[in-house]
Parts: structure tokens; sequence; C-alpha cells
């Protein structure tokens, strides 16, 4: 198909598709001449893609292209995968990995909490700053979010990260493709979801 066809095909427009094509964030067509291309079904995928995770996941299109080219990577371990998708989001050159023995005790709240509930993650993976202003906000807002309570939300968050690992498929290519995508994209499922299940649970007691 010609790009006027990929357009209509994906609902963006062809100055956007040309926007996609000279940033890398849309794989070239077959050359048909000097000045024109054809495109495929994987093309049309792809520009979903780049929207999904644009619209539905809140990226920039700087972020966007970290994200595809680690969707592009092979070879990784689960582990690597993780942290490729860390660092995607992040833009980040660190890579997560496990460490042993589980966080080191101090230097901030979260690591101190994380460290005591055993969790095996490294001690200096960005996400742990994220969670420490985060928990930090929560206290400013008086939200009585303390460790008791946080280490509730730990174990239910940990049904749910057996459920994201359990999904990765095995081939590399789509293993890759699965943990990046499932990062940005089922966060923007949970957020409602919690919503709704707040919902539930208000109507079920007050029943």
């Amino acid at each position: 198909m010609k790009i006027s066809e990929l357009s209509a095909a994906t609902d963006v427009p062809v100055a956007t598709l040309k926007y996609y094509l000279r940033e890398g964030l849309l794989p070239p067509g077959e050359p048909l001449s000097r000045t024109s291309a054809a495109y495929g079904d994987e093309h049309v995928a792809w520009v979903r893609l780049v929207r999904a995770l644009t619209s539905v996941g809140g990226l920039s299109l700087a972020t966007t292209k970290a994200v595809l080219a680690e969707i592009g990577a092979t070879g990784a371990s689960r582990v690597d995968l993780l942290g490729a998708a860390q660092r995607a989001l992040l833009g980040a050159d660190f890579v997560a990995g496990p460490a042993a023995g589980g966080v080191v005790e101090g230097g901030s709240r979260a690591r101190a909490w994380l460290a005591s509930i055993g969790w095996q993650v490294h001690p200096e993976d960005p996400v742990i700053d994220e969670l420490d202003a985060a928990w930090a906000a929560c206290e400013d807002a008086d939200l009585g979010l303390d460790e008791e309570r946080m280490s509730a939300y730990a174990r239910a968050v940990l049904d749910i990260a057996t459920v994201d690992v359990g999904s990765v498929p095995d081939d590399p290519e789509g293993a890759v493709r699965q943990v990046v995508l499932g990062t940005v994209l089922v966060d923007a499922v949970l957020s409602p979801l919690r919503r709704l299940a707040h919902q539930h649970v208000a109507v079920s007691e007050g029943g």
C-alpha cells in the first residue's frame, strides 16, 4: 500500500506518518521509486503501536522511540527485559537486575522497607526513588500510609507481578514486546480497575 493508504488504514495523517519515518518511529517501506515506497500490514501494526504508546501510555515521542528500540532487541533474560522496560520508561542507562541478599538497608525509607520484606530488587534501581517520592507525598497529605499498609499493598501487587511475569512468552522478541508494552499499557488498565474495585468494595460493605 502507498502512504496515503497507510494513512487511511491507521487514521493517521500522511504528514504525521512522514514525521514518524523521519524520526525512526516507523520502519521505512519498500522503495518503489525515488519518491514513493510500499507499506505492508506490519507498518499498520507499527503505527498503531506508536499511537497506543503515546495516547494510551502517555509517553513522549522520544520515550516511545526508546521503547520501540527495546522491542527490537533480542536475546535478553526476563530480568534483562524488566530492566529494559524500566530503562526505556525512565530514560536511564541503568539496567535493573537482582541484588544478592535483597536491597541494601539505609539511604531511604523505601530501601529500608524493601529490605525488611525481603524483595530481591537492585538497591540502585531508580524506581525505588520514585517510590520514595510518592510515599513522601502520601505522608505530606496525611494519608496514613505506614509500613504496615505498604506491606499489605505489596502482597497484592505481588499477585499482579506473578501474572505479568508468567505471561511473558519464551521467544525473545515476543518477550521484549510483552514486557515493555505491558509495563506501559497495563498500568493504564490497573488504575481504572483499582477505582472500580473501590466502588465494588464500598457498595458490598455498605450493603
